[in-house]
């Protein structure tokens, strides 16, 4: 089974803002507690590939760099550790360097064209973002006909109430949000309740 396989099969991709290094080796333990071993963390803050790098200890996480927009960037998050790469929008530059660096790449996509950008690189699972402000259910529904054998893992805007609308569409292979982690509790140091909302966002989309 391969990777994206693997992240299809869980159905979602907790997506995670660390800001203090040490949060990463318990929230990796709080996931894998919750039968959710999926992270994606984000390049928004200076420690993230020390983050990844530390959660990268833990094999059975399947762990990705997100909002990753340079090739810098995915050649860092890969020296890390990461084994995927996640980004707001397609770029060709990132692309290109996860097709050099024997990546998976979910490029995000918000329009028609975007989609058949990251076709002809030969990208079939997307990230479609922002999803709620793109109108949502809606709007992938409207995607769906026109390109078959394209799935989509919507992020943005999800969270506990919707992300049931969004597991029941075909075309969607699983969803991506930040609800799971709050960087309030990880902030806190409450990792057991990290562990409760994984396990709660499961139960959602079973």
């Amino acid at each position: 089974m391969s990777l994206a396989d693997k992240i299809v099969e869980i159905g979602l991709v907790p997506v995670i803002k660390i800001t203090d290094p040490a949060h990463a080796a318990p929230l990796a333990e709080a996931l894998i507690a919750a039968d959710l071993p999926v992270a994606e963390v984000t390049f928004r803050t200076d420690c993230a590939a020390e983050a990844i790098k530390i959660m990268s200890e833990y094999k059975e996480l399947l762990l990705g760099a997100g909002t990753v927009i340079t090739a810098e960037q995915v050649k860092a998050a890969k020296e890390a550790g990461a084994t995927y790469i996640i980004s707001p929008g397609f770029s060709p530059e990132v692309s290109k360097a996860c097709i050099a660096e024997d990546l998976i790449y979910f490029p995000g996509v918000a329009s028609p064209r975007d989609i058949q950008d990251a076709m002809a690189d030969g990208w079939k699972t997307l990230k479609f973002f922002p999803a709620e402000a793109l109108g949502g259910v809606k709007t992938l529904k409207a995607f769906a006909a026109p390109y078959p054998g394209i799935s989509f893992v919507p992020t943005g805007g999800i969270n506990a109430e919707n992300v049931k609308s969004y597991m029941d569409l075909p075309v969607v292979k699983a969803c991506g949000g930040s609800w799971m982690v709050p960087n309030k509790l990880m902030e806190e140091g409450n990792f057991g309740a990290i562990t409760e909302l994984a396990k709660e966002a499961l139960t959602k989309i079973k």
